[in-house]
């Protein structure tokens, strides 16, 4: 029962009984575009966007669909990297009355076409970009898809023609409601095989709201006067409502780029004055080595993120020296949308700290073997989250959401705590956690632990079998450039004095790179297994 203990660590004019506004995505665009019309929407290679001309060509793509054949309701891939055919289709499929199913470039052809099974998608819009083209065409040929529309990247240097169905929009749009499914994003399930999160236009347009209740007291709301950096994928969560939809709704112009390359994100805050970058700690690594980057005027920047995992003190300090800005930072997951938590902007970010739940989320912690004994602050347990943006369920998976839910919570499967004021700190993953020798043993504090080791670039801690303990921690490790090597031993009395004994490492590997998902974020499943996850 309210008031909640976070409330009172609010920054000052927050507040968490705001109200959330729901609604379409549609909608959400013609208000974009009536407020801001002929203002800038998108920048991308030579093209560049207004509001109105962004809309017009997703109603001329809705109606293109619509003439195709599309019926309401029906699933449609969109199998697309950072191109502006990304958010044209996404937003044509939904304004025809459709369900987006994204689909990700990295994936292999089974995994892809499992997917499509799954979510029903007989139809997928791609592009004929070298890396992606191939594939989409097998996806028809093998007959996976029924239809396949590929849009011309030449479209974005100037040619004429999409390749995309086009037509005039009809009198009246199919009917959209906020309870309606808008997208199907696949997540990583507790099983090792994805499973779509069901996200509605309701949970989506919340998170958007549910953004802007703690960010607009603040002084950091989007708005016409600021350009955003978009180098995270589209078809992930956090770049899809924290990016994408939350620029549109504010009117912010998207600098939109097909991946992350240091000289043009440096070029776009230094010469385009950029003042919105979300990024991942590799990005923030890179831009703070890149030559030049000293003397470079950076002071158009006034929000700067990192998320996905830790970065590296000293990186952060420096960023902190370049930018006058400490990066900000929070938690979410693909079944919220993804809003959740946030960390004060400005404050010093303690070890494991993901922050206060934002407006309109309630979360508390409960019983590792009982999700409805609800634990008192400090105790350790498995994280529970309701609010407006929490999805309803996996698309499919009828037992699996029986268990997923508990007195209207979500279970997370993240296992943190609570602080007295509010504030939650996070451990590690549920299924993660490594059992040896009778004790539980989170992978993640033994990786915060190592990033404290001067040598080390990137650590990632995953639980191999033991014959004593039943499981034993090993240490992957990418060093930084020019450092010395460490060995097995050296990193065990390094972490002497920062960890338990029964949590040292029992083996260790060096590479020059870890494997990464999509996002950016370092995989713990690509290490243990080192073929990419099919379904």
């Amino acid at each position: 029962m309210r008031p909640y203990p976070w409330e009172a660590s609010y920054p000052p004019g927050v507040d968490w009984g705001a109200q959330i506004a729901t609604g379409t995505l549609p909608n959400l665009l013609d208000r974009a575009g009536a407020s801001h019309a002929r203002h800038p929407a998108f920048r991308f290679r030579t093209m560049r966007l207004s509001f109105t001309e962004f809309g017009r060509r997703v109603d001329r793509l809705a109606a293109g669909l619509l003439a195709q054949g599309l019926e309401p309701g029906q699933a449609v891939g969109l199998y697309l990297s950072n191109t502006l055919y990304h958010p044209i289709a996404f937003f044509a499929v939904l304004r025809a009355g459709g369900i987006v199913v994204h689909l990700t470039p990295l994936d292999p052809l089974r995994a892809l076409a499992r997917k499509l099974l799954d979510s029903g998608a007989s139809w997928v819009i791609s592009t004929d970009v070298a890396a992606l083209l191939p594939t989409a065409q097998r996806l028809l040929t093998e007959g996976h898809v029924t239809r396949l529309f590929i849009g011309a990247d030449a479209v974005w240097d100037g040619a004429s023609e999409t390749g995309l169905p086009d037509a005039d929009p009809p009198a009246a749009w199919p009917q959209v409601s906020p309870e309606d499914v808008a997208l199907l994003q696949y997540t990583g399930g507790t099983t090792g095989l994805p499973r779509a999160a069901m996200l509605t236009h309701a949970n989506l347009t919340a998170a958007v709201s549910i953004y802007d209740a703690w960010n607009t007291p603040q002084g950091r709301a989007l708005s016409p006067a600021d350009r955003v950096i978009c180098v995270l994928p589209l078809f992930h969560i956090y770049a899809l409502t924290a990016v994408l939809l939350r620029a549109i709704a504010g009117g912010a112009e998207i600098l939109l780029h097909a991946r992350f390359e240091t000289a043009r994100v440096v070029a776009d805050i230094t010469e385009q004055r950029a003042t919105v970058f979300p990024g991942v700690p590799t990005m923030w690594t890179a831009i703070s080595a890149h030559p030049g980057i000293d003397t470079a005027d950076l002071s158009s920047l006034r929000i700067a993120s990192s998320g996905g995992a830790p970065l590296p003190v000293e990186i952060a300090q420096r960023l902190e020296r370049l930018t006058g800005l400490r990066l900000g930072g929070g938690w979410g997951m693909t079944e919220t949308s993804p809003a959740g938590t946030n960390l004060l902007p400005g404050s010093e970010a303690k070890m494991g700290a993901i922050g206060l739940p934002l407006p309109g989320i309630v979360m508390d912690v409960v019983a590792l073997d009982d999700p409805h004994h609800v634990l008192p602050p400090g105790e350790t347990g498995e994280l529970r989250i309701k609010g407006p943006n929490v999805m309803p369920g996996y698309w499919n998976r009828k037992d699996e959401n029986a268990r997923a839910f508990a007195d209207g919570f979500f279970l997370t499967g993240d296992v943190g705590h609570m602080a007295p004021d509010g504030q939650f700190f996070l451990v590690d993953r549920k299924k993660d956690m490594i059992l040896s020798g009778g004790y539980n043993v989170y992978p993640r504090v033994i990786e915060d632990a190592i990033y404290e080791h001067p040598s080390v670039a990137e650590a990632a801690v995953v639980g191999v079998p033991d014959d004593y303990r039943g499981q034993a921690a090993k240490a992957f490790i990418a060093l930084r450039p020019d450092s010395d090597p460490i060995t097995l031993e050296d990193l065990r009395a390094f972490l002497a004095e920062r960890i338990g004994r029964h949590e040292l490492p029992t083996a260790l590997e060096i590479r020059e790179t870890l494997p990464k998902t999509a996002v950016g974020k370092l995989s713990r499943a690509l290490l243990v297994n080192p073929t990419p996850q099919e379904i």
